[in-house]
C-alpha cells in the first residue's frame, strides 16, 4: 500500500470531520511560507477545536511534521502549519471577513469541494 501524501491526509481529515467549503490553494510560485494553503469552514468554534485535533491527530499517525498549530477556541480560526502545507479552519464569519481565497487569488485555486 502506497503512502499517503501530505495533501491527501489533510483532505481526508477534514472530509471525515464533516469540514465544509475545502479549498486548496497554490501558492508556491507566489509564497515563501508554503506550497499549499488548504481553507476549510467549520460550523461553530468547537466544530473549529474538533476539526484541528482530528487533523492533528491524523498527521501524526501517519508520521508529518506539524510546525505549530494556532488560534484559540474563541476566535473562530484555527491554523495548522505544516510547513508546506498550511491548513486554516475557520467559522463562516471568520472566513468570510478575511477572505483568503480572494487575497491570494483565483489563479492559485487548485480544488473545492463543497461539503
Amino acid at each position: 500500500m502506497s503512502k499517503k501524501t501530505l495533501s491527501e491526509v489533510c483532505n481526508l481529515s477534514l472530509i471525515d470531520s464533516k469540514a465544509e467549503d475545502l479549498l486548496v490553494l497554490d501558492v508556491e510560485n507566489i509564497s515563501s511560507f508554503a506550497d499549499k494553503i488548504i481553507v476549510a469552514t467549520a460550523t461553530s468554534n468547537r466544530h473549529a477545536l474538533s476539526v484541528s485535533e482530528k487533523l492533528v491527530d491524523c498527521l501524526k499517525e501517519n508520521k508529518f511534521n506539524i510546525l505549530g498549530v494556532e488560534g484559540e477556541i474563541d476566535s473562530g480560526w484555527i491554523l495548522v502549519d505544516c510547513g508546506d502545507i498550511v491548513i486554516n479552519i475557520m467559522r463562516k464569519e471568520q472566513r468570510e471577513f478575511y477572505d483568503l481565497e480572494g487575497l491570494w487569488g483565483e489563479n492559485t485555486l487548485i480544488t473545492q469541494k463543497n461539503k
